[in-house]
């Protein structure tokens, strides 16, 4: 059976996500990188990979979350990305069938029995 193996990210829908990313930035001390997000990076010693969790706030009127009501949304960290998808779909679960291939790695989506979007990340080969 496939298993999650981390949080990937967390992202927020916000009215100015500029302005939400400053709020954070001053009272959370967390500041972003040169493309607007938040990285936490775990070293290998804590993490046994070399391994990344983002946050990063999106515009209100984002379609990347799926449905407007739904204010955020979680990357899963996966091995297989193929093989996580296929476990979805054989539950029943909605599974968008775009896979985004990048530099980053394969991101997959599914949406869980109560409407939630979630990310599905499968980092590139060097950091799993």
């Amino acid at each position: 059976m496939e298993r999650v193996t981390g949080i990937g990210g967390v992202f927020l829908r916000a009215k100015d996500p500029d302005a939400l990313q400053g709020w954070y930035e001053q009272y959370l001390g967390l500041p972003p990188d040169a493309d607007g997000c938040v990285v936490f990076r775990w070293s290998e010693r804590e993490t046994n990979a070399n391994a990344s969790t983002v946050w990063a706030p999106f515009k209100e009127d984002t379609d990347y979350f799926g449905s407007r009501d739904q204010q955020a949304m979680v990357n899963y960290r996966v091995k297989n990305l193929d093989a996580m998808l296929a476990q979805l779909r054989a539950a029943g679960a909605t599974v968008d069938d775009n896979i985004e291939d990048s530099e980053y790695g394969k991101f997959g989506w599914a949406t869980d029995p109560e409407g939630n979007r979630m990310e599905l990340w499968q980092p590139p080969a060097d950091e799993i």
